[in-house]
């Protein structure tokens, strides 16, 4: 017959074996994050099974709150505003990388192929890329 205090033990060690077995969860990258440049930040959510990523405020838009997309390659969307444009679309994957998405760079434009990988909690990196491997890379902090 087991003692209360063997029972004890028995149970405190099967309770510490599953916590440092047990797979650490994964962290959710939708938020709001803050972009290197012009004080950008973009708010990433799911967009049913993918990522996607809106603008919602930037130096730029502080200064014009009805800024447009004057550097769109496609003239008929230069009349669209900048604040809530969709500018990162399709990303698939998890829980730490989501590829076969697409990146639009009001700055130039255009749009790129692109990747997002979670380097923590707070930090993810997004990658655009012309074609591999000419690609750039930024680092985004999470702002809540």
């Amino acid at each position: 017959m087991c003692s209360a205090l063997s029972l004890r033990n028995l149970i405190s060690g099967v309770v510490v074996a599953t916590i440092l077995t047990a797979p650490a969860l994964a962290a959710d990258p939708t938020g709001l994050w803050q972009t290197p440049v012009h004080g950008g930040q973009v708010e990433i959510s799911k967009c049913g099974t993918n990522l996607c990523g809106r603008i919602v405020a930037s130096n730029n838009l502080n200064a014009d709150p009805d800024l447009k997309d004057v550097n769109n390659s496609n003239a008929s969307l230069r009349s669209r505003r900048i604040k809530g444009l969709a500018i990162l679309t399709g990303f698939t994957g998890g829980p730490e990388k989501w590829t076969g998405g697409t990146v639009y760079n009001t700055e130039d434009g255009k749009t790129y192929s692109g990747s997002i990988t979670l380097v923590g909690d707070n930090t993810l990196k997004l990658t655009g890329c012309v074609v591999a491997p000419l690609c750039k890379t930024q680092t985004w902090t999470r702002s809540r």
